[in-house]
């Protein structure tokens, strides 16, 4: 399977940098979080108009109060600039210190397995274990990644077939059919805790 242009955000330019810039789909994941998904995945792009570069290394290294002020500007990266803003150095630390600056090496680096592609990206900051099970099914699902048991290590979300996540999201009716899934999941959770 060839890897495909994702589309998650409704911006084609958003898009094509999470298609094209392995950081900014890193980055897109983990600003997925307490914010609508397609928001989040918009993230990278306003980061990069507004910084100029993804570059890891410029990331991590721009001045921190400034940095923020990239978050915070009209329309905010996140709904929480000051910590994403500092989660987004720190991700960016790691991937340009132990990664050489490719986030791609990741999933790449000495012909990993599934298994140690979930367990490199559960050591990335903002990463536990679902967000690192989601990637990994973006991986495989929508770009093409070819490791041994990579849907076996993304269980649940590697399942074929299946509307669990941001992995299955092809158009607008696949993104519909996954906030189905969500909604019903946790209404589900919150009827189980009464």
């Amino acid at each position: 399977m060839e890897p495909m242009m994702l589309h998650l955000t409704g911006d084609l330019a958003a898009d094509a940098l999470l298609s094209d810039d392995p950081f900014a789909l890193l980055l897109g994941m983990l600003l997925d979080q307490q914010i609508a998904m397609e928001t989040a995945f918009a993230g990278p792009a306003k980061v990069k108009d507004r910084l100029g570069t993804l570059d890891p290394s410029a990331i991590a290294e721009h001045d921190a109060d400034a940095f923020v002020e990239i978050f915070r500007a009209t329309p905010a990266v996140h709904r929480y600039p000051g910590s994403m803003a500092a989660r987004t150095q720190t991700l960016a630390g790691v991937i340009a210190a132990e990664w050489g600056g490719d986030a791609s090496a990741l999933w790449t680096r000495g012909d990993p397995d599934g298994a140690e592609i979930l367990k490199r990206l559960k050591k990335l900051p903002g990463f536990g274990e679902q967000k690192a099970k989601i990637f990994l099914a973006v991986l495989g699902k929508r770009l093409g990644l070819k490791a041994t048991g990579w849907r076996e290590a993304s269980a649940p979300y590697g399942e074929e077939g299946s509307f669990r996540s941001v992995a299955d999201i092809v158009d607008p009716e696949s993104l519909t059919r996954v906030r189905e899934t969500k909604r019903a999941a946790k209404a589900a959770a919150k009827s189980a805790g009464k």
